[in-house]
């Protein structure tokens, strides 16, 4: 690392008698597909250790994202200006330890409140961040943090970000299990830092950040569907039809909340994506989550709009032409009969409460 990190910890080397390595860095033996997260703390050192041998971590490996600079060295990152932070992958089995769970462990490794740097690192390239990869990510780290933020722990705001992830790049091998390889001096650091006496202070002890798992959505079967759905929905959704303009539920519905899949309950669109369209159907700019409605083959265009469903229940949704307003230029044009809408202030009892971020003023 730096030599001003070697020299934090030799200064007090002194001070530790009789130290030892942190434990052992054996990957676990994944049950099929890994999963990854990405995550920043401050020294990758230490980020990492939390991680080496945790039961349901594959690996955990310290390395440098959310710069642009393709390959960086530690010199280039440690000294600003790559844009990159330092950073963590951590590859592990969702079947033995899931995304939530690994956020749990990550927020325990740093001070949440610091957006300078974490401890005796400072600047850009060492504040905290949790990198997501998708949508569900991101909504579990968004969940996280409001979970967090809710227990009232501190003082000052919780700073960590939340960042689309783009490209890792592995560090230098000497970086690689550095708790591991030089205990001593690892140990020195993360103490000399002001790193562990934090940890020790303000993490022993308390209760886990628990994330609310969100409910499977289904399609049920076409007897169930019958018996649930009225006519026009049944029409609608699962034959192709089509509701009549100016006489929906929704084409000039104002209020502020979420349209799920009548079927399956899939988060659909929201209405701040919503717009008047003219057309008598409910119209909005883009989906609220991309992956839960798909288009059909060929494009939207302005005349000959391409058919959307749901990604998950198939159900019929309506059409996107390519006549909208800035910044998509898109017009989904939505059967009111394929929705159900959820007012902002329902959005907990529904189990979407993550997207009520998206009416705070």
């Amino acid at each position: 690392m730096t030599s001003q990190r070697h020299l934090v910890a030799l200064a007090v080397l002194a001070l530790i008698a009789a130290v030892s390595a942190c434990g052992g860095s054996d990957a676990a033996t994944p049950s099929g597909k890994t999963e990854v997260a990405i995550l920043a703390g401050g020294c990758f050192w230490c980020t990492e250790s939390a991680f080496d041998g945790l039961p349901g971590v594959v690996e955990a490996i310290s390395g440098y994202t959310g710069g642009e600079k393709p390959n960086p060295t530690y010199e280039e990152v440690s000294a600003g200006g790559t844009g990159h932070f330092e950073s963590i992958e951590v590859r592990f089995d969702p079947t033995k330890i899931t995304y939530a769970q690994i956020l749990n462990v990550f927020w325990r490794q740093i001070d949440p409140t610091d957006a300078g740097g974490q401890f005796a690192d400072r600047g850009s390239q060492y504040r905290a961040s949790i990198f997501v990869r998708n949508d569900e990510q991101r909504r579990i780290a968004e969940a996280s943090k409001a979970a967090l933020e809710a227990k009232h722990w501190f003082d000052k705001p919780i700073a960590t970000l939340i960042l689309p992830a783009g490209p890792f790049y592995r560090a230098e091998d000497y970086h690689q299990d550095y708790h591991d390889k030089n205990p001593v001096e690892y140990k020195a650091y993360k103490w000399g830092s002001g790193r562990g006496p934090y940890l020790e202070r303000v993490w022993k002890d308390k209760p886990a950040i628990e994330v609310a798992e969100r409910k499977p959505y289904v399609k049920p079967n076409d007897d169930e569907l019958r018996r649930r759905l009225t006519p026009l929905q049944y029409s609608v959704t699962q034959r192709g039809g089509t509701e009549p303009a100016f006489d929906n539920s929704d084409w000039d519905n104002h209020e502020p909340g979420i349209y799920i899949d009548i079927v399956s309950g899939e988060p659909l669109f929201s209405s701040t994506d919503k717009f008047d369209s003219g057309t008598g159907w409910p119209s909005f700019s883009k989906p609220l989550v991309p992956d839960n409605v798909a288009e059909a083959k060929g494009g939207a265009s302005a005349l000959f709009g391409a058919e959307v469903h749901s990604r998950l229940a198939g159900s019929h949704l309506g059409h996107v032409f390519g006549d909208g307003p800035a910044p998509t230029g898109l017009r989904y044009c939505i059967n009111s009969a394929s929705l159900r809408f959820v007012p902002e202030g329902q959005l907990d009892a529904q189990g979407i409460g993550e997207y009520k971020t998206l009416f705070r003023k």
